[in-house]
């Protein structure tokens, strides 16, 4: 625990983690917390600003974007969860993958972009739009880009010196879930989000993406599983606690990373085929109705030539 950890406490003193723990043995940052109210009252003023214009919100998104995602990212942070992330790596892997698959893709479904184009002043609205239309906005937002950092970062956070080092320093860890969460950001955003941010694709190319993402996770985990090095194996022994392997804790966090990756992946990757699915049929629908007022303007100028050539005299 990280709190009771940087206070001097003896690792070992730690009471083992369980089910329990994890509502018993809360962390919480003041300043996460914080951010994720103010988050939280803002998209809500927000939906609040548009139902006094008449306009409904749809209570879906907002129910995506407080509890699905604000949610998760309050759960996995500062429950204990939050407190055990550095000292058990297979609770660092439940947060690491809520942070990078789970929390952003809520986040983008409830849209909270096009619900601030909505409610801000037109000047709010027009610094929104300049932020979208920035050259850096876009250059992240490129699906290609979003991809390759999703699935390269964490291959360097594991195998490089990046991962101890940032569970022995508490602003490297904190940039280290930040990063996790941009991460699945870039990545997500603009292939299952509502949002009209940059980077928006073919829903064909949509799925080749998501389905892409998956081999890499799985080889990932089941590499991360069989390794026979441990993954900061000098803080991990350090902590010397009597309830648990690190080794095996290694092998545990592997198998989340490999079964946790590839279930989020095939449920966003049947996400996807649905936004298709209903894109096709809004589609089909567009057609239909030009078709149909073609059709209905044919018949206008029939009549109209019939009724020319029954004149008589003319």
């Amino acid at each position: 625990m990280r709190y009771l950890l940087a206070v001097g406490v003896d690792p070992s003193t730690v009471p083992p983690f369980t089910f329990a723990t994890i509502f018993t043995q809360p962390a919480v940052d003041p300043l996460l917390l914080t951010g994720v109210v103010l988050a939280g009252a803002l998209y809500l003023w927000g939906v609040a600003r548009l139902r006094r214009g008449g306009v409904r919100w749809p209570v879906g998104r907002t129910w995506a974007f407080l509890l699905g995602g604000l949610g998760s990212l309050s759960f996995v942070t500062m429950s204990g969860i939050g407190a055990y992330d550095e000292t058990l790596f297979s609770v660092h892997m439940v947060q690491h993958m809520t942070l990078a698959m789970v929390t952003p893709i809520f986040l983008a479904l409830g849209a909270p972009v096009t619900l601030a184009l909505r409610a801000l002043p037109i000047g709010g609205r027009k610094r929104l739009n300049a932020v979208l239309h920035w050259k850096i906005s876009k250059f992240f937002m490129f699906p290609l880009v979003g991809f390759v950092i999703f699935i390269a970062s964490p291959w360097v956070l594991y195998f490089s010196g990046w991962y101890e080092a940032s569970i022995e320093n508490v602003w490297l860890h904190e940039l280290m879930h930040v990063h996790f969460l941009l991460s699945g950001a870039v990545f997500f955003w603009p292939l299952i989000g509502l949002d009209p941010v940059p980077g928006r694709v073919s829903h064909p190319m949509r799925a080749l993406l998501l389905v892409a993402t998956l081999p890499f996770h799985a080889f990932l985990g089941l590499t991360i599983m069989q390794s026979t090095e441990l993954l900061a194996g000098d803080y991990y022994e350090s902590l010397n606690l009597a309830w648990s392997d690190p080794f095996s804790e290694q092998r545990v966090g592997g198998g989340l990373l490999w079964s946790s990756g590839e279930f989020v992946g095939l449920l966003m990757l049947g996400v996807a085929l649905y936004q298709w699915m209903k894109a096709s049929e809004r589609e089909a629908a567009r057609v239909d109705r030009q078709l149909d007022r073609a059709e209905q303007a044919a018949r206008r100028s029939a009549r109209a030539t019939d009724a020319d050539a029954s004149r008589p005299g003319e």
